[in-house]
This record gives structure tokens, sequence and C-alpha cells, in this order.
């Protein structure tokens, strides 16, 4: 277990150094000194005993407290220690380090509920450090939050550390989600990312042996699992399924019924094969289904190794994150996309409908059709004239124009927002709200909460709300890409069509290359404000900056039927 400490330790540091120049230690910083030397030693007993002593002396030190969990922690004496820790937190609630020493401490205990809390108020003010994600992960695996679970993994992932933990975890959220063929690929990045790695190759062989009946792939991880030094602490029982496994690999030699001839047949010897070494294992072979017709081994390649990005989070900080490339939100309503448009079919429902006959009359079910009328003279032709539509009258969004909040309580609001974080884990994205609102009300000038509960406020189709937010949000970061082209998406589907064109143009204007703003604009141009010229122009720079794009095809369509 690694106990985050280290943070604290440079301040206890200084202060000892200042008091050593001094010409003299008092006795609670004396005790906390000696107490961190003992416990890196790991002599807990002693570090204990120091550590007891500042405590008791330094009573309002949280640093002094937080040492001594994790000496208790190390010691095993896991309810003392979550006292401590307890302790350290109500004297400070942002010893952020101390957070993830009593989510550790509740995973030992078996109360993963309790330590999912800890991770998480770890992660909104750590997010950049894998430890706390790997744990908030662990946690939510143990409650059966798969997909949370995933995202946290993912996050590893992001920060380029603990990539094996990480695989291997991923892994374990595929089993529960009933995907061992996806849990195997992850097992065996987790392997190649750390060759050796126990846990993964136990659950590799595991997966492969219980799941996906692959008894050769599933023996050969055993083997390896078995091989390693110094010896897993359950080998003996891993050596025992291993052997058993083995066993029933093993070909059987099957004697030919007797020749109906009088004469006896010779008697047939099979040959002893040489007991297989650990160092030189011969591949096992597949006992064929009957004696009679064996039939052959399908060969299963190895599991490849799927490189896996986090998905895109929705709420987020966007310092945090990676800008979304979607739209964070549904539409109000599905509307059929551009190639469905120009190309579809007729719906069943249309196809199916009563046509009008000649007479203008609707037939009813089951009565016979009336008689067609006879043919009306011959008329002489007028020509059509086509009238094109005239423009739609957009309403128009009366802009609050907020000025920038002044700061408020952030210690309070901290733990709404923790609450928010964790609603939006649980997707109940009311309660999310709410707790956001809350931290907004609490500490209007904090840009992350007003920014994420303009994007909650957004995915309820909450409009006035989430245009609310995010223009708060762009009055404390108006340069906020993120917030601009939520922004941007709002007043879309609120049906202010015209300054949503707007708000990407602004984007524009300081970001030329910004993709997702010039397909947002050329989709407004094309589908609303019927501008297939300006359309034209930024669903080509979308092909030019993009040309991979999901929607390159349907580009290309629009662009061949409506030429400039």
């Amino acid at each position: 277990m690694s106990a985050k400490i280290n943070s604290v330790w440079s301040a206890v540091l200084l202060l000892a150094l200042a008091l050593c120049l001094s010409g003299c230690t008092p006795a609670g910083p004396r005790a906390l000194l000696k107490g961190k030397k003992y416990l890196d030693r790991g002599d807990y007993a002693d570090a204990i005993a120091e550590l007891k002593t500042a405590t008791e002396i330094l009573a309002t030190n949280a640093a002094a407290w937080n040492y001594y969990g994790v000496a208790l922690q190390r010691a095993s004496q896991l309810d003392d220690a979550a006292n401590a820790y307890n302790r350290a937190l109500n004297l400070d609630r942002d010893l952020v380090e101390t957070h993830l020493n009593l989510g550790i401490l509740f995973l030992q205990q078996g109360k993963p509920d309790a330590a999912k809390t800890e991770f998480t108020a770890y992660t909104l003010r750590r997010p950049n450090d894998a430890t706390g994600w790997l744990k908030l992960g662990s946690a939510q695996l143990k409650l059966g939050e798969t997909v949370p679970a995933e995202r946290s993994f993912s996050a590893v992932l992001a920060l380029k550390t603990s990539e094996a933990e990480a695989y291997n975890g991923l892994g374990l959220a595929r089993i529960q989600r009933g995907k061992p063929r996806e849990a195997a690929q992850f097992f065996a990045a987790a392997i190649q990312s750390r060759p050796g790695f126990a846990a993964a190759l136990l659950n590799l062989a595991t997966v492969n042996h219980q799941f996906l009946h692959d008894n050769k792939t599933a023996l050969e991880n055993y083997r390896a699992y078995l091989a390693l030094t110094p010896p897993p602490a359950n080998a003996d029982a891993v050596n025992n399924i291993a052997a058993a496994l083995e066993k029933s690999l093993t070909p059987v030699v099957v004697a030919p019924p007797p020749a109906a001839a009088t004469k006896p047949s010779p008697p047939v010897i099979a040959a002893v094969e040489p007991k297989p070494t650990q160092k030189n294992l011969p591949p096992a072979v597949r006992p064929p289904p009957r004696a009679e017709t064996p039939k052959p081994v399908a060969v299963i390649p190895p599991p490849q190794v799927v490189q896996v990005t986090p998905e895109p989070k929705i709420i987020s900080t966007p310092a945090a994150v990676q800008p979304v490339q979607e739209l964070p939100v549904p539409e109000p309503a599905a509307k059929p996309s551009l190639f469905n448009r120009l190309f579809a079919a007729p719906t069943p429902d249309a196809a199916a409908a009563p046509k009008f006959l000649a007479s203008g009359i609707t037939p009813l079910p089951g009565d016979p059709a009336p008689p067609p009328p006879p043919p009306a003279p011959e008329k002489k032709v007028v020509p059509v004239v086509i009238i094109p539509p005239a423009p739609v009258d957009f309403p128009r969004y009366n802009y609050l124009a907020p000025l920038r909040p002044q700061p408020g309580n952030r210690r309070a609001a901290s733990s709404s927002f923790t609450q928010a974080r964790m609603a939006e884990q649980d997707q109940n994205w009311p309660q999310a709200l709410a707790e956001y609102n809350q931290a907004v009300a609490l500490d209007p000038s904090w840009f992350e909460a007003q920014y994420n509960a303009g994007v909650i406020a957004h995915r309820l189709r909450n409009y006035d709300s989430a245009l609310a937010s995010y223009e708060t949000a762009l009055a404390l970061q108006p340069g906020s890409v993120d917030a601009r082209y939520n922004f941007a998406l709002a007043l879309k589907a609120a049906g202010y069509v015209p300054d949503a064109a707007n708000e990407l143009k602004k984007i524009l204007a300081a970001n030329p290359d910004e993709v997702r703003a010039h397909l947002a604009l050329a989709n407004i141009c094309a589908q609303s404000l019927r501008d297939p010229a300006q359309a034209r122009e930024h669903y080509q720079k979308v092909l030019e900056l993009d040309p991979k794009n999901p929607q390159t095809a349907d580009i290309r369509f629009w662009l061949a039927a409506n030429p400039g």
C-alpha cells in the first residue's frame, strides 16, 4: 500500500529545519520527525509510539494525525487508523492524501461504498494522479458499477501511467458485463505492458479456462503464473487446477475392436512419451470428442492488444478532459440525417397509408372500391410557377450578459461539487444538477461548477438553465472553446438558430481549424438557414481538416447534390 504523505512532509521538514537552525527542536516536531523516520524504515511499532506522542502534543496538526493513521494502517490496526484519518480530515478537509489513505483502508475493511466517496474526493483535487483513478475504479467494480469503473480505468490510460493495472481493471469490468473475449484481450494487454504481471496472468488463465473453454491456452497461462518468482501465495491451489487440466488434455489411446477372424490380433502397445519438463513443454493436445472420429483442433490466435482510449466525458471540467467531439446531449427530437433526407425510401407507414381516389374519397376498409370516374376532357396546360418557400423567422435569444461573478466560499462549495460528481457516476442527473447548482450558489466564480451545471441542464433539456450557466461560465473564461461550443449547441436545441450560428462563428474567428465548429455551422446553414453557399464552404473545410470524419460520406453526397 502506498500512502500519499509526501505533500505534507515538505512543510514539516521546513519547520524542523528552521527549529534545528535555531538550536532546539520542541518535543512535538521531534516526535513527528522520528515517527516518520521509523515509518520509512518499516518499524511500525516505534513509529506508532512516536507519532502518538506527536498527536498528543500537536493535537491540531492534521499532518501528524495522517502520519499516525498510516503507521496504524500498516500495522493492521485498521479501526484506530480510521479514527486517526477522520481526525485529520476534521482538522483539514483539504488534506487530500488523507482521503486516498482512508479510501484504501475502507477497501481493506470491505466498505467499497465509503471508499468510493473518499476516492472521488481525491480525484477531484488530484485529477492527474493515476493512483486515485485506479482505486476509484476498484471500488466501483466491487459495487458492480462496471461502466463508471471503465471510465475510471480509461482515465488512467489517458494519463499514460500504470497501464498494466488499468488494462487488468478493464478486463475485470468486461467479465462483469459478460464479455469474456474482450476481457481476455485486456488481460493480454496488461501482460504485454508488464511482463510477469501475476494478477493479469491468473485472470487470463481463468477466462480461457472457465469462460472461453480454451484449455490449451489456459494451461499455458497457468504454467506461466506458477513459474513466477517468488512463487505466488496460492501456487498450490493453482498447481492442482493446472494438473487436472493437463490430465484432461492428455490423449487417450483406445484399443481397436477385435477382428472378426478367429486368429487373435497382436496387442497394441502405446509408446510412452517422456514427461515434459517445465523449461521445455511440448504443446498440449486437446482430446477429440470421440475416439473413433477425431476432429482437428481449431487454433485460436493469440489475443490482440487493444489500446483503449477513454470515453468522451460529457460531464467534466474542460481543463481535465479532451474537448467533446460530439453533441454532449441528444437533440430534443430525432432528426433524419442529411443522407436519409436526400435519398431515403418512403417509410412503411407512408407506403401502407390509404391512397385517395381520383374522386377525392378515401375508401373504407373492406368496402369495394367505387368505379373510376369518366376521363375528364382535355384542358389547356397552364405552366407552373415554382415559388420558393419564405425564409423561416427564427426567434432570437435575449442574452443575459452576466458580469464576472465574485468569489464565494470554495471550501463549502467543494462538498456539493463532490456530491454532484458522485451523482454523475450513478447517472442520477437531477441530483447532479441540484448539487452543482448548490456549489454555484456557494461560489459563483467556480468555472467548473458553472460549466458542469450547464452540461447537466442541457442533458435534461432544461435549456433556460443551461444557457444561463453557459453564459456565466463564459463570463469567467471567455476563451473556453468547450463552453462556447456547448452554448451554441444549446442555442440551436432551444430554437435560437441564428444565435447558435453566431457563437460558432466566434469560435472559428479565434480557432479557424476547429473541425466540430465547422461541421456544426455547416449543418445549420444547410438544414435551417438554407444558405447552401456557406454550408458548402464549411463542409469542404471539414473534409480538408478531417478527411476521416465519421460524416464524410454524407458530406460528399450533399456536396454532389448541391454543386456550387
